[in-house]
């Protein structure tokens, strides 16, 4: 059950970075696309510097991830070698630890430290970090499929606005490339709700708005130059 709840738990981590990679790529390239949009009607200029912001941010998404997530894999290695070195020093107060939680579920003062005895007896490091830090020995974050993930759906992301305003007639380009942003951040806020338990339309609402308001400065710093 723990190794199963582990392997949800990094799940989970990956569809977070890959909704984060993913609204973070449609916002910053469309920002590009409308402040270059607005200064020249050049498709070929438009076109790169869509492409070249779309490498720029899925690569950055991927290292940003790469970097937070091997801090708390770290951290997480960090916390296992502590705790293995104070089963060693000091076995009685990790055996209290456990019974402490146990107790604190509900169970007898008696079945508690009947558990924690036993605990202690066959698997102390595997049971001290779980029920401290709620972590399954042998198991931490991949920065690696976080980093990949990101990357992947920051591209994916970018590639909509892009391709709107690269393909749609030249009179339609700005009004395509709004509604394929809207329907983009619309469905990344509808999954980042999903996926922290939260209000989707709040969500989704908040993510139009913020996509319009990036749109209309860029836009507006396009025109100033």
């Amino acid at each position: 059950m723990a190794e199963k709840s582990s392997i949800m738990a990094e799940k989970l981590n990956t569809i977070r970075a890959g909704v984060l990679g993913s609204n973070d790529g449609i916002l910053t390239v469309v920002g590009v696309l409308f402040s270059v949009g607005a200064a020249t009607t050049n498709q070929f200029t438009i076109l790169l510097a869509g492409l070249a912001d779309l490498l720029a941010c899925a690569l950055s998404m991927a290292s940003g991830e790469y970097a937070s997530v091997s801090s708390q894999s770290d951290a997480q290695k960090v916390v296992v070698v502590a705790e293995k070195k104070r089963i060693k020093e000091h076995p009685d107060q990790v055996q209290q630890d456990i019974y402490q939680f146990y107790y604190e579920q509900g169970l007898s003062v008696v079945t508690a430290n009947k558990i924690a005895y036993e605990l202690m007896n066959k698997a102390p490091l595997a049971t001290i970090i779980k029920v401290k830090y709620d972590m399954t020995l042998g198991h931490y974050v991949s920065p690696w499929s976080a980093a990949f993930s990101s990357l992947i759906c920051a591209a994916l992301g970018g590639i909509l606005p892009l391709a709107a305003m690269y393909f749609a007639p030249v009179n339609w380009q700005f009004l395509a490339t709004i509604g394929a942003t809207v329907i983009a951040v619309a469905l990344t806020g509808f999954l980042s709700a999903k996926l922290g338990q939260g209000l989707p339309k709040r969500a989704i609402i908040r993510n139009i708005i913020i996509g319009l308001v990036t749109i209309a400065i860029h836009y507006g710093i396009g025109k100033l130059f």
